[in-house]
């Protein structure tokens, strides 16, 4: 008689699949895991108008299996220097419109670690025959031509012309694999006025979100309202007395700035940021302590002068930062300045007319001294910081807000303005045609 075998049960008989089911699950998860994590190239165009730069990242794992070659982040730069450079010049092409090769040349390559990866970088240069830059097909193959799953993401990151000046702004053109080894690159397009336009937009967005150049601008704009007598603030006796002094802290500030923003960004003047930064802060520390009792009789207008030729240095970074050439570098500034002017015209409109109703009550000394201490007390922050001297800016949350929220600061301020009006005693004269209200 055969041996029976003893019944399984049921649990018994599912262990084979729970068995199964766990290893699939294993390899599963642990595949991804494994996997080498996929690398791609780059191509960084940026467009002028005699000529096309950029930049070509190739990741060198990937180089080294496209040109079978043992390649680390020494021998790219040493012994494999020359064949890396001249096989990459052979695998990348323009062509214009009328079917004319373009020069291409390849700078002195470097390597960069770009999301974790170690690339080899190579400054590009695109020259087409006649000098003048229009859409173009580029033509690329680099790696792409061995590897069938590589990637090379095209991007444009400059082209004044389009409204391209920055990271934020830059376009991706497409992709070029081992299927797509050419596209058209648009050039020639657009027009100065979009460049403008966008520069402009620039110099808003600098001083809108800048809370330091916002905060200097409001420290001069507190005392505009008075005249300073005997080292004390007074109320001034007309309101039109009042925008006549605005509009001469304004403009003295926009002709400090505008003077060394074109110094810097034509390359006559060039400081390090770090003191730049914590120049501004100091004069934000300045205009506060002003603006609590006068340093000098009529002294917001060379205080403004004076400050403007700092903040201007500030501006012109960004301005550095496009790398513009000199072809667009007068409508660049033109731009760029007026994005700024309108921002303080904004600031102006916005804060004056409360100011001024409020320096007509008894309650403008309280208001401005406690503008005043905040201001002069987020400078010092500003300048520890800046100088290194803290690690951090403790007030950083509470500016973030107030610059994220001017339209509810400037609504406040007129509500308090509209309230004290009505209920605060009025400002008392005193003896001399001046009213007092702001005395202090």
């Amino acid at each position: 008689m055969p041996r029976l075998l003893p019944a399984r049960t049921p649990a018994a008989r599912l262990l084979p699949v729970f068995l199964l089911a766990a290893l699939m699950l294993v390899g599963g998860l642990a595949s991804p895991a494994g996997a080498h994590p996929m690398s791609t190239s780059a191509v960084l165009l940026d467009v002028r108008d005699d000529r096309v730069e950029g930049e070509v990242q190739l990741p060198v794992d990937r180089l080294a299996v496209a040109v079978d070659r043992d390649l680390t982040r020494a021998s790219v730069l040493g012994a494999d220097r020359a064949f890396l450079k001249r096989y990459t010049a052979e695998h990348v092409a323009a062509v214009g419109a009328d079917d004319r090769p373009w020069t291409v040349t390849l700078g002195s390559g470097s390597v960069r670690t770009i999301d974790g990866v170690a690339h080899l970088v190579y400054p590009l240069g695109l020259r087409p025959p006649d000098g003048r830059v229009t859409t173009f097909r580029l033509r690329y193959d680099v790696i792409v031509e061995e590897l069938l799953t590589h990637k090379v993401v095209v991007t444009v990151r400059y082209d004044f012309d389009r409204g391209i000046l920055k990271t934020d702004d830059a376009e991706t053109l497409g992709v070029v694999d081992f299927d797509t080894q050419s596209l058209d690159v648009p050039a020639g397009e657009g027009s100065w006025l979009r460049g403008f336009a966008t520069t402009a937009g620039l110099g808003i967005e600098h001083v809108g979100e800048g809370a330091d150049h916002l905060l200097f601008l409001l420290m001069l704009l507190i005392p505009a309202p008075l005249v300073a007598t005997g080292g004390r603030w007074h109320a001034a006796p007309s309101a039109r007395r009042c925008i006549v002094r605005v509009v001469h802290v304004v403009t003295a500030f926009a002709l400090g700035h505008s003077l060394t923003l074109a110094l810097a960004a034509t390359g006559v003047i060039d400081l390090p940021t770090r003191p730049v930064e914590t120049l501004i802060a100091l004069s934000i520390a300045v205009s506060a302590v002003h603006a609590l009792r006068p340093l000098v009789a009529r002294g917001e207008v060379v205080v403004a002068a004076g400050f403007g030729l700092v903040h201007g240095l500030a501006f012109a970074s960004l301005i550095g930062d496009l790398g513009l050439g000199r072809g667009s570098l007068v409508t660049t500034l033109l731009g760029f300045n007026l994005g700024i002017e309108l921002t303080q015209l904004l600031v102006v409109a916005l804060m004056m007319p409360s100011l001024i109703l409020l320096a007509r009550t008894a309650l403008y000394p309280a208001f401005r001294i406690g503008v005043a201490l905040t201001g002069l007390l987020f400078s010092v922050s500003w300048t520890l910081e800046r100088a290194a001297l803290t690690s951090s800016d403790p007030f950083e949350g509470i500016q973030t807000w107030l610059v994220g929220h001017p339209l509810l600061v400037a609504v406040a301020v007129a509500a308090l303005a509209v309230v004290a009006r009505h209920t605060a005693p009025q400002a008392p004269s005193d003896g001399g045609g001046t009213l007092g209200a702001g005395a202090h």
